[in-house]
């Protein structure tokens, strides 16, 4: 997702945390299949996203509970497909995190940037 780009680009934008773990899996599986289709990819994390990223809980949690795959799996599909993971700093201070909780691959941007790829991106979608 650059201004020079020519590329089909899409923005996913995720919401919600662990108070919602039915849908942490959605974002990372659409991503990882739309980056798989050579599209340009990023998940966005603001509000209560950024819970997810946390290095504590990506092995504990998934969208069936203790059944089926835990977050892990679909972040690392997302991730070795070619996805960005994106998280706003300011929800950071929201969820009581600091970045050292997070995940490695994580981005840290502000709005600023975040407006700039929703502008650029031919699609944006919300969970």
């Amino acid at each position: 997702m650059s201004a020079d780009s020519d590329e089909d680009s899409v923005l996913y934008v995720m919401t919600h945390g662990l108070e919602s773990p039915e849908r942490c899996a959605t974002p990372f599986f659409l991503a990882a299949s739309a980056a798989a289709m050579d599209v340009e990819t990023a998940i966005y994390f603001t509000m209560n996203g950024p819970q997810l990223l946390r290095k504590d809980i990506v092995d504990q949690v998934g969208p069936k509970g203790d059944d089926g795959q835990k977050l892990r799996f679909f972040i690392d599909q997302a991730l070795d497909c070619g996805v960005r993971l994106l998280v706003c700093q300011p929800s950071l201070d929201l969820n009581d995190l600091t970045r050292e909780e997070l995940l490695d691959e994580v981005e840290m941007i502000g709005g600023a940037a975040f407006n700039g790829l929703a502008m650029e991106a031919e699609a944006v979608v919300s969970f």
